[in-house]
């Protein structure tokens, strides 16, 4: 049956199924092999869509199905397609929705014909490679302030479960994709279909819809798809930086997920675990796709990714392995989550190589390092008022903790994307005003106002509207 719905097209090879162990399928071609990561199909209609992986010997290799192996069995014939999986790309590409395989999933028509193109390809050359010193402004407080994020870098968004994620991710991608002139790309990895969902939906409101592609592979599917549709998202995110030359902004949800595949996928081709359990080429795999998003002379791909972090365990080797290759590092913190004090970014853990003299201006960075060192003098503080009491302090003590303690606040923010849940409209905040709040906080302006004059609000004039109210 498989071999007749391939009738049409020429020159196929034939093979067999001689195993098959859940995703893992092994083949037997009489003829040579083919290439490694050539796809193949199987199945009544050949819908079941494998991926060579390994080459056992002169005439049998494994493969890892990328769709359900539901109705195969032993000798099942597989036919050898010559190429690798190969996805879409072009202008036709945005306002729509992807799977892995370069098929839309959005209910309209779909997409054939054009130019396709294998996801599988190499990082730029050394050589192709540019720098860039520009900060990309996000109007959130305390990312612009501490941890601003590189225009054409990485940055990631590191944080345990249920510390606000995706909702910051999908802030950002209010904030900055409606000011954005390039190309946004959006790359969902094994998470919920409800979040892909409702993403779609407030992207399609928001406008921004018809200037951004979505790929997702979702977590109901195999580790295989899960563990390709990265490298999809990055195919079509190449074509807009090479062909036509523009800047393009990739937003991954969850970058760990693709780990995680990974992972799934090794511990099914039976290769021996690592620490933790983790496959011993992680780091390979991860940089073989981190490096793929690059600056190069045609153009810059900015990425910000979602990392969970498994136990909130900062050195479990996919966040480690994760940290080395980004230029920002935004760390979400339970204990600030439990606080009430969202975004729940850890000022201390949070870092930026963009937090430089020499790419910031002076006053940016001087504010940014008075902020930290106010919060870290707190953060020493806090044992001794847990025993003794604020009143045991120091004068200068108690103002240092009076200082922090209004700058935590100061530096909280209510989002657009959660307007519906808290009934509190969202907020944008110029780094100008971030920094002049900041400022006159440290100054102890705002010594006599009550904290909770602070909390929740965006520009620091806003503050003292909130102060006569209060």
């Amino acid at each position: 049956m498989v071999q007749s719905h391939f009738t049409t097209k020429q020159g196929l090879k034939w093979g067999e199924i001689v195993a098959l162990r859940g995703t893992v399928v092994d083949v037997r071609f009489s003829d040579r092999l083919p290439e490694i990561y050539t796809q193949l199909r199987a199945g009544e209609k050949g819908e079941v869509i494998l991926e060579v992986v390994n080459h056992l010997n002169a005439h049998v290799l494994r493969s890892v199905a990328l769709t359900s192996t539901s109705g195969l069995s032993r000798s099942s014939p597989v036919a050898d397609m010559g190429e690798p999986l190969k996805v879409p790309v072009g202008e036709r590409l945005l306002g729509r929705v992807f799977n892995v395989f370069g098929e839309t999933i959005d209910g309209k028509d779909p997409i054939t014909g054009g130019d396709w193109r294998s996801i599988h390809q190499s990082s730029p050359a050394i050589a192709q490679h540019t720098t860039s010193s520009e900060i990309l402004e996000t109007g959130i407080k305390v990312i612009d302030l501490l941890s601003p994020l590189e225009r054409g870098g990485k940055g990631g968004l590191f944080g345990g479960a249920g510390v606000g994620k995706t909702v910051l991710i999908t802030e950002l991608i209010n904030n900055i994709v409606k000011q954005y002139q390039g190309i946004s790309l959006f790359c969902g990895i094994g998470e919920r279909v409800r979040e892909a969902e409702e993403m779609y939906r407030e992207m399609q409101e928001a406008g921004v819809l018809k200037n951004t592609v979505m790929v997702f592979g979702q977590m109901n599917e195999p580790p295989g798809a899960r563990f390709r549709v990265g490298l999809a998202a990055l195919t079509m995110a190449e074509y807009f930086q090479e062909d036509t030359k523009r800047d393009v902004l990739l937003l991954i949800d969850n970058i760990f997920r693709f780990i995680q595949a990974g992972q799934e996928v090794s511990g099914l081709l039976g290769r021996l675990p690592s620490r933790v359990g983790y496959q011993p080429t992680l780091g390979t795999e991860l940089a073989d796709f981190e490096e793929r998003i690059a600056n190069t002379s045609s153009g810059a791909i900015t990425s910000v990714q979602a990392v969970y972090v498994p136990a909130d365990d900062f050195t479990d080797p996919a966040a480690v392995h994760t940290f080395g290759h980004l230029s920002t590092s935004i760390v979400l913190s339970r204990k600030r989550a439990s606080e009430g004090l969202y975004p729940a970014v850890d000022p201390l853990q949070s870092s930026s190589k963009m937090l430089n003299p020499s790419i910031v201006s002076d006053r940016h960075y001087q504010t940014a390092q008075a902020v930290r060192q106010t919060l870290a003098n707190y953060e020493e503080l806090k044992d001794i008022i847990s025993m003794l009491g604020l009143e045991e302090l120091s004068r200068e003590d108690r103002q240092v903790v009076g200082r922090a303690r209004r700058l935590e606040r100061f530096l909280t923010q209510p989002f657009f994307t959660t307007e519906h849940f808290t009934g509190k409209k969202g907020k944008l905040a110029t780094l100008e005003e971030t920094l002049s709040g900041c400022e006159r906080i440290l100054n102890d302006e705002f010594a006599d106002v009550p904290e909770s004059a602070l909390y929740m609000l965006g520009s620091i004039q806003e503050v003292q509207r909130e102060a006569k109210q209060t």
